[in-house]
């Protein structure tokens, strides 16, 4: 399953920094806008403690973790949509990701230039968002335009779309995101076939710097204001040091705690920022488990067994016949299959089943 978050933001507020950390990939970082001018592209693991346990009590030689792609995008800066800057290469690139990862300085830095000059995070977030929007409202606009022609000809399909097209243009033109548009399951269809930018599920990354003056220390208005955002649009956010993840990047495990706390850093933002943009692409893991191999392989939410089985090895869903299926936490907990099969701590699973985000299965089908 190919996956891929797209890093965006204004020129400086640290996309290259933060996906050095992300993926231990060196690209440049220079503090002048523009100096990312081709994505780079890094596969990250997703971090699971849980698998972790799994390849150690089956002594397995090989641990496979789940992996997310994260795409370097150059910085958007307010024109893009018209083509200022690199504008329409770089919303291009964005198109081809499945969702975003919105980085947002909330660092003041003399010695790191901020494009407009000051840091104001909510005013960047809306010159983003509202770039996004006017692709969108062009994209749609054309199709609208197109549509017409079939509209005339009484198609039911061509009526249906243009009410879509119509309803969308509203939304755009009020500057909000495709997504918060209401629609049923046949107007959906539609609005995916559009492959809109601002349908795709948002993480806004805030980037902070130790040391520096940080607008969520001050607890101020600015602050307030991206509280209230995140609160009314139900937006996930993480907030990250990526500085100071990029520096740590090369740090073994055992070390990182202690840096972190000379930092004043509780949580690893990097690994936070990981899961999350695993979650909002709605994804889950289920795990297999072995002496050869431990893995954790990625599923949408609400795949059913054969489907899950897919992922794995086509037969697992065209000849399916059952899913030996346990919690992660329970197999640990019994020391291996053969003690969880003992104990009646395994079921057996139909192609009915919809997989749990944490299941270890192991998949039957015939030989036929």
């Amino acid at each position: 399953m190919s996956l891929k978050i797209g890093i965006v933001g204004l020129p400086n507020v640290g996309k290259s920094t933060l996906f050095n950390a992300l993926t231990k990939k060196k690209v440049p970082a220079e503090n002048f806008p523009f100096c990312t001018i081709d994505p780079s592209v890094g596969l990250v693991a997703v971090p699971d403690v849980r698998l972790d346990r799994l390849a150690e009590m089956s002594a397995s030689a090989k641990k496979v973790d789940a992996a997310v792609e994260f795409v370097d995008i150059a910085g958007l800066v307010e024109g893009a949509s018209r083509g200022e800057g690199l504008g329409n290469q770089f919303l291009s690139h964005i198109r081809e990701v499945d969702a975003i990862a919105e980085v947002v300085r909330i660092f003041d830095d003399s010695d790191i230039a901020h494009v407009h000059g000051e840091i104001h995070p909510m005013r960047d977030i809306e010159v983003i968002n509202l770039e996004l929007v006017l692709a969108d409202m062009e994209t749609v606009a054309k199709r609208k335009a197109k549509n017409e022609k079939e509209v005339k000809t009484g198609s039911k399909d061509a009526l249906l779309e243009q009410k879509v097209l119509e309803k969308l243009l509203r939304t755009l033109e009020a500057g909000k995101l495709a997504s918060t548009c209401d629609s049923n399951d046949a107007e959906r269809k539609i609005v995916k076939s559009l492959h809109l930018l601002t349908m795709k599920p948002i993480l806004y990354v805030l980037n902070l710097k130790s040391g520096a003056l940080n607008t969520k220390s001050e607890e101020g208005e600015k602050w307030r204001e991206l509280v209230r955002f995140f609160e009314e649009t139900n937006s996930q956010y993480v907030i990250v040091d990526a500085g100071v993840e990029q520096e740590l990047a090369d740090v073994h495990d055992d070390e990182k705690a202690d840096f972190r706390r000379e930092y004043g850093i509780v949580d690893d933002g990097v690994d936070q920022l990981i899961k999350k943009g695993y979650e909002i692409l709605n994804l889950i893991s289920f795990f297999t488990t072995g002496e050869k191999e431990s893995r954790a392989w990625t599923i949408t939410k609400g795949s059913t067994a054969p489907e899950a089985g897919a992922v794995i090895h086509s037969d697992f869903q065209d000849k399916f016949i059952r899913a030996d299926t346990i919690q992660w936490d329970k197999l640990f907990e019994a020391g291996s299959w053969s003690n969880a099969r003992e104990k009646g701590a395994v079921r057996s699973e139909g192609k009915g089943y919809i997989v749990k985000d944490g299941d270890t299965m192991e998949f039957r089908h015939s030989q036929s």
